[in-house]
């Protein structure tokens, strides 16, 4: 499998804006986004370019692919599998990416970023079901129930969880007892559920060309 290996921060700067990919350090003010907030490059700030509505679609693919750490092979085939199925495209774009494993690991709060839940997926902290699922492409579906695995319960990357925890707000189509680290996925996100960080109708305008 391809590894995006690029710098995290360039990113957000690519795109001018926070794609929260280091998780606490894009709140604070050592954000790069906040002191350089122009594309990267060895030229400095010479502001943003005019976009064609053709470059406008491609960032915004750009930008989605970026925020769930997806390569283009795996992008355009959420796509298909979207328009395979009826009802709004860019809807069921977003539902296939929100309900990726390793991004509902995130949405959780038990990873601190999309980045981290992909690598504690990938190593198999968790379980779905009672059952070890360690792909972080994952779909997960309405009713399914997400536990950490006992033996790693007590592993430093948990040890402050449940204070952590009861600070954080989590989207309304997930639940998580904070007592027994218990997560269960409610039902699909919908309308205001869904990542309003791009708007997937124009992804949907680039594939359809």
């Amino acid at each position: 499998m391809a590894k995006l290996l690029n710098s995290k921060c360039k990113k957000c700067r690519r795109e001018g804006v926070k794609l929260f990919l280091k998780g606490e350090r894009c709140l604070s003010p050592k954000c790069p986004i906040l002191k350089r907030n122009y594309p990267p490059g060895v030229h400095g700030p010479k502001g943003r370019k005019r976009t064609t509505e053709y470059g406008t679609q491609l960032r915004e693919k750009q930008k989605a692919k970026r925020i769930y750490g997806i390569n283009e092979r795996q992008f355009r085939n959420y796509y298909r599998k979207a328009i395979s199925k009826k009802g709004d495209t860019g809807q069921i774009l977003q539902q296939l990416l929100q309900m990726r494993f390793d991004n509902v690991i995130y949405l959780l709060r038990l990873a601190r970023s999309r980045v981290q839940a992909r690598q504690m997926v990938g190593h198999g902290l968790f379980l779905v079901n009672g059952k070890k699922v360690n792909i972080p492409s994952y779909q997960l579906k309405t009713k399914d129930e997400i536990t950490i695995k006992p033996e790693k319960e007590k592993a430093k990357i948990f040890a402050d969880l449940e204070k952590r925890l009861e600070k954080e707000e989590l989207p309304a189509w997930l639940h998580l007892d904070s007592k027994t680290q218990k997560a269960r996925i409610l039902n699909q996100p919908t309308g205001d559920e869904l990542d309003k960080t791009f708007n997937p109708r124009l992804i949907v305008e680039f594939y359809s060309k």
